[in-house]
Order: C-alpha cells, then sequence, then structure tokens
C-alpha cells in the first residue's frame, strides 16, 4: 500500500479515535424515534447525507432529503439532520431557522461545534476532521484536500450509524433488500 492511502486511512482512524461513540448513540437514538426526517448537506456532503438517507429508507424509515421535489414539511416529532462540516453555509442557517420554527428536533453533525450551524440543534455530533474551515496554512492537518477527510469520514461513520440502528429496530437484510429500488 502507497504512503498515500496509509496517511488517509491513518487519518481516518485518528478522527474516530477522537470520537465520542456515546454522541453517536445519542444521535442513533433521535433517529430511531423520528415521525419522519429529511436531511441535508451541500457539496460533496450533500452526496454522504444522501447515501445515508437511501438506507434510512432501507430500513424503511420515512425520510427525504431536503431540495427533492417530494420533501415533506417538518414539524413536531420530526428530526432534520444537517451537516455542516465548517460549522456554517448560508443555505444550512437559512434552512435551519425554518425547521427549528417549525418545531422539528435538529441533529447537526459538524467538525466545528463552536460555528453558527449548532445554536440551532436540539443536539451536536462533532467528527472531529478538518474540512475547509482549517484547510490552509497552520491548521492544516491531513493530506488530503480541503474537506476530503470530513467527507470520507461522514461515509464510515453513516454507515456505522446504519448498523446500530439495524440493531435498535431489529431490521433484518431480507426488510432491507425488500425497500431496495427493482428499476436498476
Amino acid at each position: 500500500m502507497s504512503t498515500l492511502y496509509k496517511a488517509a486511512l491513518s487519518e481516518l482512524e485518528n478522527t474516530f479515535n477522537r470520537l465520542d461513540d456515546a454522541e453517536v448513540d445519542k444521535a442513533v437514538e433521535m433517529i430511531a424515534t423520528a415521525r419522519k426526517i429529511v436531511v441535508f448537506a451541500g457539496g460533496r456532503e450533500k452526496l454522504q447525507i444522501m447515501g445515508f438517507a437511501m438506507r434510512l429508507f432501507h430500513m424503511g424509515l420515512a425520510v427525504a432529503v431536503e431540495g427533492d421535489m417530494t420533501t415533506p414539511p417538518v414539524g413536531k416529532g420530526d428530526l432534520f439532520i444537517v451537516s455542516v462540516g465548517p460549522g456554517e453555509i448560508s443555505t444550512a442557517l437559512a434552512l435551519l431557522g425554518v425547521a427549528k420554527a417549525a418545531g422539528a428536533s435538529i441533529l447537526v453533525l459538524t467538525a466545528q461545534p463552536q460555528g453558527r450551524a449548532a445554536k440551532y440543534a436540539d443536539f451536536v455530533l462533532h467528527l472531529p476532521a478538518q474540512t475547509m474551515a482549517d484547510d490552509q496554512g497552520e491548521k492544516k492537518t491531513s493530506v488530503l484536500p480541503m474537506g476530503s477527510l470530513y467527507e470520507g469520514a461522514l461515509f464510515v461513520l453513516f454507515e456505522v450509524m446504519v448498523l446500530k440502528l439495524i440493531d435498535m429496530l431489529g431490521i433484518s437484510p431480507e426488510a432491507m433488500r425488500t425497500n431496495h429500488t427493482n428499476l436498476e
């Protein structure tokens, strides 16, 4: 394995060594008890959270990706999950305000828990990885460019959250496969 692969994998390992698994369990509990779930992220984070939404759908949960034409309104009993690695982006802040005013619970995933997005959250899941908020100069810690470490860590985190939800909700692989599209 080349040095670059080893460095990237080491950085991911370091991220998860610093992640508080009890916080992950709390986030999973919020998902498990939500009436319906809407997810949002921007840029490459959106690609990761869309994959997570797909797995939540496979588990039979009521989930939508914000921006899709079939996204339902959120309100009391619902959960709005937002990934905003750098701590804030204008679109996330606007949507968080709408969800908060509507009474939805809010879960924010971020590498910058001091950012403005976290102030809207009922719970903040801190994923300690480099983002574009700290990818230059002395703050730069990753061999990966820009926010790639955070985005890669999101993929792994979401897959582990899926495993925890499967266990918590007693969902079988057969049930998940039943919800997989047949239009491929």
